[in-house]
């Protein structure tokens, strides 16, 4: 568990360090607030989508082959992706490398079919909530990193970034053991490696049925929201690499406090599915908050005041990955990867272009937070349809207490 937490750690910290930059580098090839919103949303899109097709061949591969190797592929993925972005002179060389970079960004469904190789059931909503920690670390300190780095130079962060997944890619390959025993692994199904395939095996999992639909909202809400969140606090605030950079920061410490150490309490009072529900009327909430917000203050109040919210990821993926046998947890987290995707090909299709619409109005408008009233929407279709789910079925019992990895 050591070990894929730091593989994890290191890569998020890479993705981290691009995330306040990345729209004031689209800006360097737009010449107004408008174009600049369209071509941010183009290259979201080419990313998710390349993803989208990518993450559940790499997860049936792993399934095939283990999931050190895959790993390591991401790794290569990422590195040229990053350079590739930096060397960029043109928004077609950007998208371009940002489709390298989807196709090979499996690391997290790769990640999470790793946990689940070396925890039993009943664990790995503790566990996936470690990993989501170290997700939130990575979010603490690549973002901050970035705002810094890009203060100086808008191409440093992404040679900083490729630095670290070849970092991660030499670490992999000399320290991290391979987690799926040859015994259990699956031979190549490739209908199943097909993302829409791989859909439609999630959705007939016994017990995941309708929360496919629950990801697809959720998914969709926290997509729009990475989508605008820093051209939305540059719109409305004028915030500049560095603000946003720091706004991250502050998500990633509540992540990893939410996930490292107050979720593991959680679960020995209340089953998953009860902490999801909580934690997506927390996020319901905060959606609301955000657009309705005036004040720089009130982002970070409303960061801080939705703690709960960090909880639904790992208490979500503890359910499907319960329901799936121990020979298909990669095709299964890469389904839910797929799905994720999915959803952030549509997320720029709605969010930048809602952005780009009340881009005209004088800072500190509520109107500016149309983005975050579209996502404030999906989270509570969300919410409606899990607790429609979860009603009247017998609930996974709560975790036992455990001594930490």
């Amino acid at each position: 568990m050591r070990f894929i937490m730091l593989v994890v750690l290191l890569d998020m910290m890479a993705v981290g360090l691009i995330v306040p930059v990345l729209p004031a580098w689209v800006g360097q090839f737009t010449t107004g607030p408008d174009e600049q919103a369209a071509a941010y949303s183009l290259v979201t899109f080419s990313f998710a989508l390349a993803s989208f097709f990518g993450a559940p061949l790499l997860g049936a591969l792993s399934d095939r082959y283990g999931r050190r190797p895959v790993l390591l592929l991401g790794f290569c993925g990422l590195a040229v992706n990053f350079f590739w972005t930096a060397l960029a002179t043109s928004l077609w060389m950007l998208v371009a490398s940002r489709i390298v970079g989807g196709g090979m960004q499996a690391n997290a469904a790769v990640a999470n079919a790793y946990v689940a190789d070396i925890t039993p059931p009943e664990e790995r909503a503790r566990r996936f909530g470690l990993l989501g920690a170290m997700f939130g670390l990575g979010f603490i300190l690549g973002p901050a990193l970035g705002g810094i780095l890009g203060a100086i130079d808008l191409r440093l962060p992404f040679v900083v970034a490729g630095v670290l997944a070849l970092a991660n890619l030499v670490y992999g390959y000399f320290v991290l053991p391979e987690s799926l025993p040859a015994e259990r692994r699956a031979p190549l199904d490739w209908t199943r490696a097909n993302p829409f395939n791989a859909l439609r095996s999630l959705a007939q999992l016994q017990g995941v049925g309708l929360l496919v639909m629950v990801l697809c909202a959720g998914f969709l809400a926290q997509f729009i929201l990475y989508t605008t969140w820093v051209l939305f606090n540059t719109f409305k605030y004028g915030w500049g690499p560095a603000q946003n950079g720091w706004s991250l920061f502050a998500v990633g410490v509540v992540s990893a406090f939410v996930q490292g150490v107050l979720l593991a309490r959680l679960l020995k009072r209340f089953t998953p599915q009860r902490l999801a529900l909580v934690g997506m009327t927390s996020s319901t909430i905060a959606f609301a908050l955000w657009g309705l917000a005036t004040q720089q203050w009130m982002v970070y109040a409303v960061i801080f005041a939705n703690l709960l919210g960090g909880v639904v990821a790992a208490s979500l993926q503890s359910v499907i990955s319960s329901a799936a046998g121990a020979d298909e947890q990669g095709r299964t987290m890469g389904a839910v990867s797929s799905l994720s995707s999915l959803m952030a090909v549509l997320a720029p299709l709605i969010g930048p272009p809602l952005l780009a619409v009340v881009a005209h109005l004088p800072r500190g408008d509520w109107r500016i937070g149309a983005p975050m009233f579209v996502c404030a929407a999906l989270q509570a279709i969300a919410l409606a349809l899990a607790w429609w789910h979860f009603r009247g079925r017998q609930v996974m019992p709560i975790a036992p207490a455990v001594k930490q990895p």
